[in-house]
């Protein structure tokens, strides 16, 4: 009994003299079993002498059908086993939705809600007996505080970064003639402006992240002279200081140089085929009061344009001590991004991606929180993004204190993207994220833009009626209070209740209730952003 496991082996041995003895009466016919048996059978007797894997020796050719089903599980949980609201991590509705209002069609649902309504978690929003009547469902909101000579009248929902060489170029060009169609801003992603997002003139939000791609010197450094050369074009809108992302933050990383093009090299002021570096962290501030510095003289080099930050949150102390160079200097950024945790990249090491960083609730909260103790609330914008996808995200999110939203992997859905998670690979699929030209040539450009307008609008009219529902005219007037949350299965509670809000000025005259200010905002220094506590 303990050979058994051998015996598919030699079953494919003895298919080689079995088909020479066929090849006597039919030569094509025993040539083919021959021909087989001796193939199959080398590729088992490579199983058998082979030291790497352990299961093939034991169980040669059998044990390779277990590695092919096993590279094939993950499509065949998508496709024929996962429930439609497993999140994997988009579930297949979430999908589906974005689908649909991307080809524009009927996004209605009969029999009910799919979801469990007394499951823990459960989310909703309090409706108005009276609902109002939304004239224009173009939500936009103006950025840009007291000293922005260039304020830019946003739409509440944009297209968040992805860098160039992280998308392929079409799946670029799509997206930015979609936004050019649509009315709304593209964000370029670290890897700076590429001639592919220019080729259509959409707004664009540029990011500046550690590598100072598009705006550096030969040594990596900021430099000034080429960063107000980009700046000033029209087409740029605003400028976004990458501090650290959701999925990786805290991480730097690196694009190998056999995937440095000449275009990607071109966008990034690096040399063709050499690795090109982001480092963990900038080399142009290293204090909170540097940090502001440097965000007015971004503002100042662009001629007065929105200048922001986009960080996941992680030590409290470190955006207090931001905030105290705020209030020092009167520097102020104009928009501050909220990622979270759970938003997605391109490729991140599991332990960044599964548990580094706050969620985007908890981030946009704490940010929230502290600009309203301190009285700057209404001088600087707040951005949100992480795993966005449906109307009622955008309403939950300005329920929590934003002002606007930035999507990303749904935009990705909007152009063909499947979740088939094979992004850092180049063997994407659809030729969303690949740069090989045989496959990203199949997202056809003409007729992909017209979905990313079609989604945005569609989940805009989607919001303009939860807003309706609500007694609302603009996203604008979501509070704390429209946005209920199950508990436990016998109470529910909304989000003012749930949680804890400072009142304008706590922070500026000690009222401190909130827990995480009482333990930390004492801690913070304008100076460093060490913790203070630590370093006496």
């Amino acid at each position: 009994m303990r050979y058994l496991r051998y015996v598919p082996f030699w079953l494919v041995v003895l298919c080689v003299p079995l088909g020479l003895f066929i090849a006597r009466a039919s030569p094509y016919l025993g040539g083919i079993i021959s021909g087989v048996g001796i193939l199959v059978a080398a590729i088992g007797l490579y199983d058998l002498l082979q030291v790497n894997h352990a299961v093939l020796k034991n169980y040669p050719l059998i044990a390779r059908l277990r590695f092919m089903l096993e590279g094939i599980r993950p499509e065949i949980r998508q496709y024929f086993l996962e429930s439609d609201h497993e999140e994997v991590p988009y579930s297949r509705e979430q999908r589906a939705l974005v689908y649909r209002r991307a080809k524009g069609m009927e996004g209605l649902r009969p029999f009910g809600t799919l979801l469990n309504v007394h499951q823990i978690g459960h989310e909703w929003i309090n409706h108005s007996i009276s609902p109002s009547q939304v004239e224009n469902a173009d939500f936009r909101t103006t950025i840009g505080g007291p000293d922005c000579k260039k304020p830019y009248c946003s739409s509440i929902l944009n297209i968040s970064g992805m860098s160039y060489g992280a998308l392929s170029p079409h799946a670029i060009l799509a997206l930015n003639l979609g936004a050019k169609r649509g009315g709304f801003a593209h964000t370029t992603g670290e890897g700076s402006i590429s001639r592919f997002h220019r080729e259509h003139g959409g707004d664009l939000i540029w990011q500046i992240g550690s590598g100072y791609f598009g705006c550096r010197d030969q040594e990596g450094r900021f430099c000034p002279d080429n960063f107000a050369e980009q700046a000033m074009s029209d087409q740029v809108k605003m400028i976004e200081i990458k501090l650290s992302q959701g999925a990786k933050p805290g991480h730097g990383g690196i694009l190998l140089g056999s995937k440095v093009t000449e275009f990607i090299a071109e966008a990034r002021d690096v040399p063709v085929g050499v690795d090109c570096i982001s480092p963990s962290r900038h080399s142009a501030f290293s204090t909170p009061l540097q940090l502001v510095a440097f965000i007015d003289e971004l503002r100042r080099l662009s001629g007065g344009k929105p200048i922001g930050i986009k960080l996941c949150v992680g030590h409290p102390w470190e955006l207090f001590a931001i905030t105290k160079a705020m209030i020092e200097t009167d520097i102020m950024p104009d928009f501050i991004t909220v990622d979270g945790s759970e938003g997605g990249t391109g490729a991140a090491p599991v332990e960044f991606a599964d548990h580094t960083g706050a969620p985007l609730r908890e981030g946009l909260m704490l940010v929230h929180n502290t600009l309203v103790g301190l009285g700057l609330r209404d001088r600087i914008k707040l951005i949100a993004s992480g795993k966005l996808v449906s109307g009622f995200d955008v309403a939950r999110t300005f329920s929590l204190g934003a002002d606007g939203c930035n999507m990303a992997r749904a935009f990705m859905f909007a152009i063909g993207c499947i979740q088939a998670q094979t992004c850092h690979t180049g063997a994407c699929p659809t030729g969303v994220t690949s740069q090989d030209p045989g496959r990203y040539r199949a997202l056809v450009v003409k007729e992909k833009h017209k979905r990313v307008t079609n989604f945005h609008a569609n989940t805009r009219r989607a919001l303009r009626e939860v807003v309706e529902a609500c007694g609302l005219q603009h996203p604008s007037e979501f509070t704390p209070h429209h946005l209920m949350i199950r508990i436990n299965s016998r109470e529910v509670r909304s989000a003012a209740s749930q949680y804890d809000w400072l009142a304008a000025g706590d922070l500026t005259h000690g009222r401190v209730h909130h827990p995480a200010f009482a333990k930390f905002w004492d801690m913070a220094r304008s100076d460093s952003f060490a913790n203070m506590a630590s370093t006496r």
